[in-house]
């Protein structure tokens, strides 16, 4: 009997480990979840940051780029590309056996490029140069600075997944700068079949802050209801579909599908739920649907595997997800104020993660050389 990750797969939705650690990737854990199902993976600085200060896993490597002279920023790149490579590797057959739709490993470019076009072009291009893989893709956020990036990499033949996309508005930009890419990209190649792209549509957040504005109406008892709690999220993700249902249906991707081009997927992220009052899987029961993605955390991903129910969803209600928005909209709540805030908090988040895990490399640095004897620490 199949379990709900393999019975939604035949949905047409893919799910994705949200997570990677050396020490997963050490002890088989990948493995196992790629043969009941799980066909790619994703990772950000917080991931990694996690991964990296929290566990011994990677000092050996540490230690000998820190011997070869390798300051924390290249210690940082060697550390990730090991961990992706290896992640790509497993999931090489899931490549091959889907043509190249599923079996991806993802690496995002620095959140200290979120808002320099140029400077997340040249690291993603190196980044994708040194995985050296097929099935890897590159993060890039969808940023005013990021959009044109994710255009100019589809067209370089770089495979892109578009991170930290909280609204619509900045969902048909992303569609358009992926459309725009492929038709760069056919300009040098008749093969359009080779770029693939995800647009990682972030739910959860979207309903902690919302609901958090609306308790607060509520509190004054100014009319405005508890039914609309815990809508906002899976309502825009709806609406999102809608638009990537309209979007790929329409001729100026139909002529690039002739040349071989696939869909640029919705991929549902950050799926775990973090009101407790909220269903564990609600984030992903309601959003299951062909042509989607959903990369879960571990928690989500165990509760999904125990309660899930695998059933398509996401293509329903389409009315009454519309009607809760305007609902929001019109108890005074600017969406919109929102998702602009969601993206900056986004990046300072990661960026934070970041620039802690560097941190952390170099004082793992600075002791790892301290404890041999007769070696300098030239800092």
């Amino acid at each position: 009997m199949p379990n709900t990750i393999q019975s939604i797969y035949t949905l047409g939705q893919s799910v994705w480990y949200d997570n990677i650690s050396r020490g997963m990737l050490n002890s088989g854990g990948l493995k196992d979840l790629i043969d009941i199902g799980v066909t790619g993976l994703t990772a950000n600085p917080t991931i990694f940051e996690k991964a990296i200060s929290n566990s011994n896993d990677y000092d050996d490597q540490l230690f000998r780029m820190a011997l070869d002279g390798k300051d924390r920023n290249e210690i940082y790149d060697g550390l990730v590309i090991r961990d992706i490579q290896e992640a790509a590797d497993l999931l090489r057959p899931v490549y091959d056996k889907t043509y190249g739709i599923d079996g991806y490993a993802s690496l995002e470019v620095s959140p200290r490029l979120a808002y320099d076009t140029n400077g997340t072009i040249s690291e993603a291009v190196d980044y994708f140069a040194s995985l050296n893989r097929p099935n890897v893709m590159i993060k890039v956020p969808a940023t005013p600075e990021g959009i044109p990036a994710i255009r100019a990499l589809i067209g370089l033949g770089i495979n892109v997944n578009v991170t930290l996309i909280f609204s619509v508005e900045v969902y048909k930009k992303v569609q358009q700068a992926y459309l725009l890419g492929l038709e760069d990209l056919a300009q040098t190649t008749e093969d359009l079949s080779r770029v693939a792209s995800v647009a990682s549509f972030f739910v959860s957040r979207v309903d902690t802050a919302v609901d958090d504005l609306l308790s607060a109406q509520i509190d004054t008892g100014n009319g405005i209801t508890q039914d609309l709690l815990g809508k906002a999220a899976v309502s825009n993700a709806k609406i999102a579909y809608h638009e990537f249902q309209k979007t790929f249906a329409s001729s100026q991707f139909k002529s690039l599908e002739e040349k071989g081009a696939m869909v640029q997927r919705p991929l549902w992220a950050s799926t775990g739920t973090k009101n407790p009052g909220y269903s564990d899987v609600l984030y992903v029961d309601s959003l299951i649907g062909k042509h989607t993605v959903n990369t879960m955390p571990d928690a989500t991903l165990e509760a999904f595997l125990n309660h899930g129910n695998a059933t398509t969803a996401v293509n329903t209600d389409l009315d009454q997800a519309e009607q809760a928005i305007e609902a929001i909209i019109n108890a005074g709540i600017s969406l919109t104020s929102i998702t602009d805030k969601l993206l900056s908090d986004g990046v300072k988040a990661f960026a934070d993660s970041f620039e802690l895990l560097l941190d952390n490399i170099e004082g793992k640095r600075a002791q790892l050389l301290k404890s041999q004897p007769g070696v300098a620490n030239t800092g």
